[in-house]
């Protein structure tokens, strides 16, 4: 039956707006934060770190603007994802500078709440009063920095605790949590939310930050590589150097396509711990341990922290060792692993040719 024009829609249910709140804050909010980490605090480094290694004091100066820039970056890719008017999208710098700052090491998991609370009560408020051009960004400001001092420094503390925990655990049981990271942060890399994000967020750098850099290839490298005979060039490329991500759809549709990726970041990962003791010790804080090889961002940071650590003293020299674990880990063992489980999984019938084709 045709439906009647002035006929009022059915509210919706609860579960379906706990669906739209999941979808915008944890995954929409989140992706933009690690968008804004990209644009300022890692291509930044990258920046700086070419300057350093060239001796151009001009790109250190250049990327050193940039890292300081991370905040704001973050907490306007947030309002951007949350679809804020201008003025409190403009507003939001001054918010995600306080969050940032006053979060210390938990400073991109403090931008993410209180620009989220500040974005809301900014578009609150907007457009709604004869004095707009003045009320939106006091509210907007005025909201986000006196949430940065209340609770900002908790909530960095609180993610700092919890990252270091997590670093600790990864140096007392190499092994154990060289798996348990490896598979984590590479399912929340293929998964629509913001691995890069939640390693930034908890600071995971060291051994833990190493195995995160290993699952998120296994993944990307994985994908790419297993997929082959669907996608060729075009996608070996777009999953290898973008992110596997795009088999989400396919994921949906047979999750078994998943079990060999995973499966290579089960073994990746210890190895990366246990065997070549790869750390991700880059000066941006974590947000290149859930990289991957997207851009080579992952080996990239990897290389700066190698830089880093030289410079420090805290590591002599960097070795043929290092670029050969880095090299296997990242390339070399996610595609020869996860091509000898999904040619099990394919014996099996569990994966059948189609399933992971791509629309690009």
């Amino acid at each position: 039956m045709a439906k009647e024009p002035n006929q009022i829609p059915a509210p919706a249910t609860v579960w379906e707006r706990v669906k739209k709140y999941v979808q915008l804050y944890l995954v929409d909010a989140m992706s933009a934060m690690a968008q804004g980490l990209f644009a300022s605090l890692l291509v930044g480094t990258i920046i700086s770190t070419l300057g350093t290694q060239f001796g151009l004091p001009v790109l250190v100066e250049v990327g050193n603007f940039a890292k300081s820039m991370s905040g704001p970056a973050m907490a306007v890719a947030i309002g951007y994802a949350l679809k804020a008017p201008p003025l409190v999208l403009f507003s939001l710098t001054a918010a995600g500078t306080a969050a940032n700052s006053l979060g210390g090491g938990g400073g991109p998991l403090a931008v993410l709440i209180m620009a989220i609370i500040a974005a809301q009560l900014g578009k609150l408020v907007s457009k709604k009063t004869p004095v707009d051009i003045l009320v939106t960004p006091i509210v907007t400001i005025g909201s986000g920095t006196a949430l940065a001092y209340l609770i900002a420094p908790a909530v960095g503390s609180v993610a700092t605790a919890f990252g270091q925990l997590i670093k600790d655990a990864t140096v007392l049981q190499p092994f154990w949590m060289g798996i348990i990271v490896s598979v984590l942060v590479g399912i929340a890399l293929t998964l629509p939310i913001s691995s890069a994000a939640l390693c930034a967020a908890f600071g995971l750098t060291g051994l833990a930050g190493g195995a995160a850099v290993a699952g998120c290839c296994a993944q990307m490298v994985g994908f790419a590589v297993i997929s082959f005979r669907e996608n060729r060039w075009g996608g070996l490329v777009a999953q290898g150097l973008g992110t596997s991500m795009l088999q989400v759809p396919n994921i949906v549709k047979n999750p078994r396509i998943w079990i060999a990726p995973t499966l290579a970041a089960a073994v990746t990962g210890p190895i990366a711990t246990c065997l070549f003791g790869l750390e991700m010790n880059d000066p941006s804080g974590g947000v290149a341990s859930g990289m991957g090889t997207c851009g080579l961002v992952g080996q990239i940071g990897v290389y700066s922290g190698w830089v880093n650590d030289v410079a420090t003293g805290a590591k002599a020299g960097i070795t043929g060792t290092d670029w050969l674990g880095l090299i296997l880990i990242s390339i070399v063992l996610p595609a020869i692993l996860a091509l000898a489980f999904d040619l099990i999984l394919r014996k099996i019938g569990w994966v059948k040719d189609g399933d992971m084709k791509l629309d690009i």
